[in-house]
């Protein structure tokens, strides 16, 4: 009986790719240059090896998509912190990858766990772990408080858009590096092997887990979850003016996307000092008069346009359509398209199904009875996107990246974007649809502002932008 194993993308990679090497699995094309997602082992060559996002990991094994993983342990607590009863458990610490999950603040009242604790007004908490902020908030037992979740950038939110963060580090000092102040120790982590324990108990695999044990310290304990700190350093003094009612608070996109800004903006003479960053500052400033301006994930950025923390913010069209799917109504809207990130949204098929379109796909999935499992970074398309089709029997599986690794076992259909196709290509992967295109655009809210400075402010940017456009 074989076995499926998923390893991690990301910051494991290196430290994981050296385990395996060290104890002879003989796993060929697992490194940074990390060109395909399924891999073999010459030591182990029934063991089927597909590499995925760290995030994704413990859902898939607890789905019991994956007998074994290799994952840091805030991202396993993350789901086990909301299904206690989880298929998922934890095997062994492997000793690699050590760091913390920290609760910060800005330093001040917040930063106090007492004062914090009698807090009567909401307390925003922002981060890429929704359930561990709530178990924080349970903890800490807030009278009031909301949860963001964020795909990443969350040490730019405080103050202005969450009083309390969580941000995975390797020490407090990390912390204090970026301004903020360690409240809390949410969790150690690790990188950990975790095993799906219904596999457990039904297939072999001694061999294997000894394999990837045999040099851990078997003294080792789990670390401790909800620890509180107390930092007697003091982080590096950073300033922060309150924003008046007439200042543009403008996001711009981190990421790849940055020099595409750069580039618009030369051609109307705005410079962003600090962007790119080679510090990591998600606060650059710039020559434009009554603009503050944030670094965030495009991912984010209609959220953040609709609860109004943003005026105006540059971002995909289609993130802006998957939030408008989920929320029809949200007060946001495109205000100009900036007419570069050109990109595809597509469906897609492993490339062996005799299938041509999506209309084929359907009557495949009726013939055969099958509940297609949909993986997506784009919840919101596709799930509009199967029900417009009629496939009545789906199931949606987030993912956060490396999604052409889920098939053809882990799904039957994707959503992804894609520029050229080659990526899909290379992954015998086949695009059966195109559901629509995509390009970078400037968006906005569409509630009313009554601040005349503002709207002009505003306006003046937008024709500026909109004047590149044409000269283009």
């Amino acid at each position: 009986m074989s076995l499926n194993i998923a390893l991690p993308k990301g910051r494991l990679l290196s430290d994981t790719a050296a385990l395996l090497e060290s104890t002879g699995w003989g796993v060929d094309g697992y490194n940074e240059k990390l060109r395909y997602y399924r891999l073999k082992s010459s030591k182990f060559p029934d063991v089927n090896i597909k590499v995925l996002q760290e995030k994704d990991i413990p859902i898939q094994v607890a789905i019991g998509n994956y007998d074994l993983g290799i994952c840091g342990l805030d991202w396993t607590e993350e789901l086990l912190v909301k299904y206690s009863s989880s298929t998922a458990v934890k095997i062994a610490d492997l000793g690699y990858g050590e760091g913390a999950l920290y609760a910060a603040a800005l330093p001040g009242e917040l930063s106090n766990l007492e004062k914090l604790t009698k807090r009567k007004s909401n307390t925003r908490i922002a981060g890429e772990y929704p359930n561990l902020a709530e178990a924080l908030a349970e903890k800490l037992r807030l009278k009031h408080f909301s949860i963001f979740p964020l795909w990443g950038g969350a040490e730019a939110y405080p103050p202005e858009d969450a009083e309390i963060v969580l941000l995975p580090r390797k020490s407090e000092k990390e912390i204090l590096d970026v301004g903020l102040v360690p409240v809390c120790k949410v969790v150690d982590f690790r990188a950990y092997l975790i095993a799906n324990s219904n596999s457990l108990k039904s297939k072999d695999m001694a061999d294997i887990l000894s394999s990837l044990t045999c040099n851990i310290n078997s003294v080792r304990e789990f670390p401790k979850s909800f620890s509180i700190i107390k930092t007697m350093e003091k982080p590096e003094k950073k300033s922060y003016t309150k924003i008046s009612d007439d200042v543009v608070r403008l996001a711009l996109p981190d990421g790849h996307q940055q020099s595409h800004v750069c580039r618009i903006f030369d051609k109307v003479g705005i410079k962003v000092d600090d962007y790119p960053s080679q510090t990591e500052n998600r606060r650059p400033t710039s020559n434009m008069e009554g603009y503050f301006i944030k670094v965030i994930r495009p991912q984010d950025m209609p959220l953040q346009i609709a609860n109004g923390n943003f005026d105006l913010a540059i971002t995909g069209r289609d993130w802006l359509i998957d939030h408008k799917y989920q929320f029809p109504n949200s007060p946001i809207e495109e205000v100009l398209d900036l007419k570069y990130g050109w990109v595809k949204i597509v469906a897609v098929i492993d490339q062996n199904l005799p299938i041509e379109n999506i209309s084929e796909w359907w009557q495949y999935c009726s013939r055969n009875q099958i509940t297609c499992r949909v993986a997506t970074e784009y919840t919101n398309i596709a799930d509009r996107y199967v029900r417009d089709n009629r496939i009545d029997r789906y199931r949606i599986i987030p993912t956060w990246g490396a999604t052409e690794g889920f098939l053809p076992e882990d799904a039957d259909l994707l959503i992804e974007n894609t520029e050229t196709g080659g990526t899909i290509a290379r992954h015998n992967l086949r695009i059966i649809d195109k559901l629509f295109e995509s390009t970078a655009c400037l968006i906005g809210s569409t509630r009313k502002i009554n601040n005349p400075v503002k709207i002009k402010r505003m306006e003046d940017l937008v024709k500026a932008l909109k004047n590149a456009m044409e000269a283009t």
